[in-house]
């Protein structure tokens, strides 16, 4: 187990993510000893400029409860963002205030997955992220729950932390929650043990996992730490699951939590994003055809591959790619939009450039705007009448 954990001590970059469960009481309102005691270990694991931190934080909501005069979580999506509006800044001034005890400068970025999926915007982020680092300073990343809805949300910080560690090209994940560790069974139950190491999605399939927390403060629970863990190692990205009071144990290397192994290699940062932070806006059926050509040959899609069209989207917008057994294969941003593209299916550009212009000579989805999704195939979905729209049989 040594030998497994002994690159975490000469990790140089490093993402750590604190759920609100570890920031705040359950009646909501930041605990200062907890949140002091975070930055404690954080300050010192930096202390000697060998090594880059950035924060995720949760617990903007749950600290704008109390303020707001609000005994629980609200449920409805408008009281969610006030209290991030309150909560944000009294969350972020009190990481300011603390990390200025060690003379360190605390820098805010607030993401949706809105601004990852699109190229620009992406870039935008890795570029402040990389800067702020450069400079000294410590980013504190949390969602823009005050702007965010329900079909940009990235849905809980934990899959944001695995992001962003692909986003500044971490060499580790640390998720820092109330539970220390993945276990085979209910921690609150007797005969019950930790699982120190995972190597792979098969060293786990039998633990039935759990949900959101006792203290009814956040949005996650262990189902949503072990899909960051999933996504982070695939992308090749070790990473450490705990308990925030054991933050220094694990950012030491010792045997504390749970250990996940990479099993991937790092892809393109942006398709990350688009694989697991975009919410798809609509759908395409390929072809088989177009199914190879994309999923085998890494090529653009074409207007004569797509059979049909669903949803309503605008050109950038992500959409799903099926095949014609109703199988997502693939997410990509569409360079059309919806209302556009049954004119054009099962037809070659050549033809619809002679036609239509030049500007409909290109691809619907260009490679570069395409993340496959090997791992993620899905049972047939029943069409929508009401929004799906057919087109011609496609000549290729």
């Amino acid at each position: 187990m040594a030998g497994a954990r002994q690159g975490i001590a000469e990790a140089h970059r490093i993402v750590v993510k604190v759920g609100s469960s570890s920031l705040t009481t359950a009646s909501g309102g930041l605990d200062a000893d907890r949140v002091d005691a975070l930055v404690d270990v954080l300050a010192k694991s930096r202390s000697g400029g060998e090594r880059e931190v950035v924060l995720v934080s949760s617990g903007a909501i749950a600290a704008g409860l109390s303020p707001l005069g609000l005994r629980r979580r609200p449920k409805d999506l408008a009281r969610q963002q006030a209290a991030a509006s309150v909560g944000q800044g009294l969350l972020v001034a009190r990481y300011t205030a603390s990390f200025a005890r060690y003379g360190v400068r605390v820098g805010q970025v607030l993401l949706t997955s809105d601004d990852m999926a699109r190229r620009a915007h992406h870039r935008n982020a890795s570029r402040t992220l990389d800067q702020l680092l450069a400079m000294g300073a410590l980013p504190v990343v949390n969602e823009n729950d005050t702007v965010a809805t329900d079909e940009i949300r990235f849905g809980d910080n934990d899959r944001l932390a695995a992001l962003v560690a692909h986003l500044v090209h971490a060499d580790l994940l640390v998720l820092l929650s109330d539970v220390d560790g993945l276990y085979d069974g209910d921690p609150a139950r007797p005969g019950t043990s930790r699982i120190s190491e995972v190597t792979g999605p098969a060293d786990i399939a039998h633990v039935q996992i759990g949900s959101a927390g006792k203290a009814g403060v956040g949005t996650g629970g262990m189902v949503t730490k072990v899909e960051a863990a999933r996504i982070a190692a695939a992308a090749g990205i070790p990473v450490v699951l705990t308990s925030a009071s054991q933050a220094a144990d694990a950012l030491a290397g010792r045997d504390t939590g749970t250990y996940f192994h990479r099993t991937g290699r790092r892809s393109a940062d942006r398709l990350l994003w688009l694989q697991h932070a975009s919410e798809p806006q609509g759908a395409l059926t390929l072809d088989d055809g177009a199914v190879r050509a994309v999923v085998e040959g890494r090529k653009s899609l074409l207007p004569a591959g797509i059979a049909a069209v669903e949803g309503d989207f605008a050109a950038g917008d992500p959409v799903e790619l099926r095949d014609t057994a109703g199988r997502a294969v693939a997410r990509g941003l569409v360079n059309f939009d919806a209302k556009e593209l049954p004119q054009l299916l099962g037809r070659s550009t050549r033809d619809l450039a002679r036609e239509l212009g030049p500007a409909y000579e290109r691809e619907v989805v260009h490679r570069d705007d395409l993340a496959l999704l090997h791992d993620q195939l899905r049972a047939p979905r029943p069409k929508t009448a009401a929004n799906a729209v057919r087109g011609p049989a496609p000549a290729r």
